[in-house]
């Protein structure tokens, strides 16, 4: 039997000031992640260039030369070569690069290493490109664009496959539309029939193979 004296167990309750105050807590934050995701996500920073260590430089430097022996001379500070009757006897007709070396070759021979990425998966060859935006654009003027892209790369049939798989500007897939309708279309299978680029393309490849990290590619004679 309880007392009519007793007084009520008090209920606690959480301030008003406290309250405002994960409310205030939770908008920063939110604004925090927000400009986050803006500054660093749809405005990134440069690339760093891709260097090789001195054994994947060595290995990388034979695969040029074999491509173009008077580079040998070239970087020996030797003559150039003289004059000989041109001949294709026991020259190679494959193109053998890693993704890193890759990347490493538009650090040293362009102005790209900041702004272009190149990645290598199975059948799939994609690409980041930071597009700096003119000052006087509207709004986003200053800024960086990025743009990434998909490419899926192989040999099928006794024939090259090469199939657009879409184009994105800061993470955003581009329309179909706005790319001409050729997402997802065997470009070879579409114009290598008519005279042209892809026709000719197709005629000259006897392999093509893209593996991770890897790049292949046979010419025909």
């Amino acid at each position: 039997m309880t007392s009519d004296n007793q007084e009520p167990t008090p209920v606690k309750t959480i301030s008003t000031w406290k309250i405002i105050g994960l409310v205030l807590l939770t908008v920063l934050l939110s604004v925090g992640v927000t400009l986050w995701l803006i500054f660093v996500v749809l405005f990134p920073g440069e690339f760093k260039p891709v260097t090789l260590d001195q054994q994947e430089e060595r290995v990388l430097e034979q695969k040029l030369q074999r491509l173009d022996p008077a580079r040998g001379s070239a970087r020996e500070g030797r003559s150039p070569p003289s004059p000989e009757p041109y001949s294709e006897e026991g020259a190679s007709r494959e193109i053998a690069l890693t993704e890193k070396e890759l990347n490493a070759l538009l650090a040293r021979n362009t102005d790209l290493a900041h702004r272009l990425a190149i990645d290598l998966s199975d059948d799939l060859a994609s690409a980041e490109l930071l597009v700096p935006l003119d000052p006087d654009f509207p709004i986003l003027g200053g800024r960086t664009l990025r743009v990434t892209a998909g490419m899926e790369m192989r040999y099928a049939q006794g024939r090259p496959v090469i199939i657009l798989r879409g184009v994105s500007l800061w993470g955003v897939p581009v329309p179909n539309a706005w790319l001409g309708n050729l997402k997802n279309i065997d470009l070879v299978q579409e114009f290598g029939t008519s005279p042209g680029f892809w026709q000719s393309f197709a005629d000259g490849v006897e392999e093509i193979e893209v593996v991770e990290g890897k790049l292949h590619i046979e010419l025909k004679e």
